[in-house]
């Protein structure tokens, strides 16, 4: 998961704590030594108990997707062997969505056996599209008009105004809505065991 680290307008810099929280990893920042929890983006204890980070879209991908997409990349490596995935994910692997006080969670392999699902996360219409090893999750409102979308090739075509759209980038390329653009939703991966223990209560998406 990826978070804004940021508190109050002044950047912090965080550490691995070294000990799990709920199986899973802690922080602590250099400031106050507050301990964080890495999926909540939250201080479990210290000064900062509390405070909660803002959760940014984030997912894990194929570096010859990414490169594909944004050829201009640059990557810090090590002589850690990397790892390599090429199927796809797994049966137990979900996609969590987290907006405002509201989660849901998708199994990337109803996603992806259907490309998009158009569906309502509380009060919000929501989008979340994956194929091969690549997701992305959007509110589909634009202009205060929501939108329907259907997966055409690559990309996608809202069935309101046929406009296509730039799934990557979230950006309509063609039709009524070109050059207006769909807001990211912040989401993870994860697997549903874990997005249970974190989110208790949330739905998980039934096909």
């Amino acid at each position: 998961m990826l978070h804004d680290r940021r508190i109050d307008g002044e950047i912090q810099v965080f550490d691995n704590a070294g000990a799990l929280f709920m199986n899973a990893m802690t922080w602590y920042d250099h400031e106050t030594e507050s301990v964080w929890s890495q999926p909540w983006g939250r201080a479990i204890q210290g000064k900062l108990k509390g405070v909660e980070l803002f959760l940014l879209p984030s997912q894990v991908t194929t570096w010859a997707n990414w490169k594909a997409e944004y050829p201009e990349t640059l990557a810090m490596t090590n002589d850690v062997s990397r790892v390599r995935f090429t199927q796809g994910f797994d049966e137990g692997f979900v996609i969590g969505l987290s907006l405002a006080e509201t989660a849901k969670a998708y199994y990337f392999t109803d996603v992806a056996a259907v490309t998009v699902i158009n569906d309502t996360m509380g009060e919000f219409p929501v989008m979340v599209w994956a194929q091969g090893t690549n997701f992305h999750a959007y509110l589909r409102q634009v202009a205060g008009q929501t939108l329907t979308f259907r997966a055409e090739g690559d990309g996608l075509v809202d069935v309101e105004t046929g406009s296509t759209w730039n799934v990557m980038r979230g950006l309509a390329t063609a039709g009524p809505l070109a050059g207006q653009s769909l807001q990211s939703v912040p989401s993870f991966t994860s697997f549903d065991w874990a997005f249970a223990d974190f989110y208790p209560g949330a739905a998980i998406y039934q096909p």
